[in-house]
């Protein structure tokens, strides 16, 4: 198969960074174009950009000119790791130009027409892209993946669905990476708990979340019903996001009936055996201290859900804990997912 050339938007902070590590060897895609802010404009990247990953900076990558973040030049598929303050304005653009853009940025997140997707959750909301011409006049396409927190509960609750899902409580902690960089200050976070997180974030997910585990109509997607509250903090992890969840049922399963959800828990990127997709997206560890970010964050690439502790809750019906590598799975990752399974679908 020939390379499929893919541009990155906000390349050289910590997603677009993230994108890069993950399309070095990528079967399918190939980065071919770099787009950044005025202050990177014309250099190689190398020099507009200071690397910040174990893994290796390609070497081709690196002596990349970076370009404008305006359409043009760009190929026509684009990863975006775009902050939202001007994800927005440029996306559109891209998309208005003829461009399929896959998001990382919250701001068409919650748009009738726009997918918001986990592949081995909602794979069918990319029906929505039939609306999108009619409903936004772009020529191209935009599809989103949620937020990072988001993702991981998403995913935690989608198998639960079957039991009849009918409230959440989740309670995050949230890796300083979450923040891009520089991030929070050392000051701030070593030895401490932030017991709040801007930009909205217990908002994203408890509306998130139900776009996910919606059900898509014609024009829209219904959301799910459940119910959620979230409480996000900012913990001093590197890496992984961790929840502590929380849910009530209108079913009595077992907490065996559980588990084996979780654990026979497969989508449409198994199905198709797409690069990126974990084998297990979601794994149930027994040992009574697990997960934790530090042992279970990077499982298959950083692609899988890990999940422990399912245990009674005398307030709803059980409780366990979630854990998610933040900028893989939460983040670049999923989305080179979605752009997978899209080119399978014939949508590209």
């Amino acid at each position: 198969m020939s390379s499929i050339p893919v541009g990155i938007l906000g390349a050289t902070g910590m997603v677009g960074q993230q994108f890069i590590a993950l399309l070095a060897d990528h079967p399918w895609f190939k980065v071919a174009w770099l787009g950044a802010s005025s202050r990177s404009e014309g250099k190689a990247f190398r020099d507009a950009a200071a690397w910040r990953l174990p893994n290796r900076l390609p070497e081709d990558v690196a002596n990349t000119t970076v370009d404008q973040a305006t359409p043009g030049r760009a190929p026509k598929l684009v990863f975006s790791g775009l902050d939202s303050s001007v994800a927005g304005e440029i996306e559109g653009a891209f998309a208005e130009a003829g461009h399929i853009i896959v998001s990382n940025s919250r701001n068409y997140r919650l748009v009738d027409s726009v997918p918001l997707l986990i592949p081995e959750v909602n794979a069918d909301h990319l029906g929505l892209l039939a609306e999108q011409t009619a409903a936004l006049g772009w020529k191209g396409r935009i599809i989103t993946n949620p937020n990072c927190a988001t993702i991981v509960i998403a995913m935690a609750l989608a198998p639960l669905r079957q039991f009849g899902l009918k409230t959440t409580m989740v309670t995050t902690m949230q890796a300083i990476s979450g923040a891009g960089y520089p991030g929070v200050a050392s000051w701030d976070i070593l030895g401490n708990v932030i017991p709040y997180i801007g930009g909205g974030e217990e908002e994203k997910i408890e509306i998130e979340t139900r776009k996910i585990l919606g059900t898509r109509g014609q024009h829209k997607v219904e959301f799910h019903p459940v119910k959620l509250s979230a409480t996000t903090t900012r913990v001093p992890v590197q890496n992984g996001h961790t929840v502590v969840i929380s849910v009530g049922l209108e079913q009595q399963p077992t907490p065996e009936a559980i588990i084996d959800a979780w654990r026979s828990f497969r989508g449409r990127p198994q199905e198709l055996d797409l690069p990126s997709a974990p084998p297990e997206p979601i794994v149930y560890l027994t040992e009574t201290n697990r997960p934790q970010p530090l042992l279970d964050a990077n499982r298959d690439g950083g692609m899988t859900v890990t999940i422990g502790r399912l245990r009674p809750c005398p307030l709803f019906d059980y409780k366990f804990v979630a854990l998610g590598h933040n900028t893989i799975r939460g983040a670049a990752g999923v989305a080179i997912l979605n752009a997978e399974l899209m080119h399978r679908e014939g949508l590209l």
